[in-house]
């Protein structure tokens, strides 16, 4: 038990600190570890898949001019409200993209709004798997986050979810 170490000063004369600076640190080592390669089909397309509230948005992104079809008709002619085409473009401005890729999307289910998120939130992670490098930016706005807030169902003995009938004492 002579070998004991009893103070941090020899810890210091116990261990050779010049070893460790060195040494790689563990976020070096992950970072290195993971490096994103770029997912695309034969076709040179990149997928994803976005959601937001019930809507469902199938997504591809492959070179292009920036045109953008959703459901077989043009941005402009499906989503008619300047809010949802900005919503849209949102991606593209973050990423720096603007009018190099075409977006093919098909939506469903939900109303409008929920519709441009999801297709927002596809074209997002389109971007991220199409050009890894992207995904700091997009990270970092917020895009690449599922937006889980969802209708909450209607209860039994209440007028809606939360809202009781009109009370009546007398």
């Amino acid at each position: 038990m002579a070998d004991e170490v009893k103070s941090l000063d020899d810890l210091k004369d116990v261990v050779d600190t010049s070893e460790l600076a060195e040494a790689p640190s563990a976020a070096e080592t992950v970072a290195a570890a993971i490096t994103r390669e770029p997912v695309r089909d034969a076709l040179g397309r990149a997928y994803a898949t976005g959601k937001r509230k019930d809507a469902v948005a199938r997504v591809w992104i492959k070179p292009g001019s920036g045109k953008v079809t959703v459901n077989g008709k043009e941005q402009n002619a499906y989503f008619a409200r300047p809010v949802l085409q900005m919503i849209l473009r949102q991606p593209f401005t973050v990423s720096g993209t603007e009018d190099q890729f075409d977006v093919m999307a098909t939506v469903k289910g939900g109303g409008l709004s929920g519709q441009a998120g999801a297709v927002k939130h596809g074209i997002s992670k389109a971007l991220q798997l199409y050009d890894p490098s992207l995904r700091g930016a997009l990270k970092a706005a917020g895009f690449l986050t599922r937006d889980s807030r969802v209708v909450e169902r209607k209860k039994y003995g209440k007028a809606k979810a939360r809202k009781s009938f009109q009370f009546s004492k007398r």
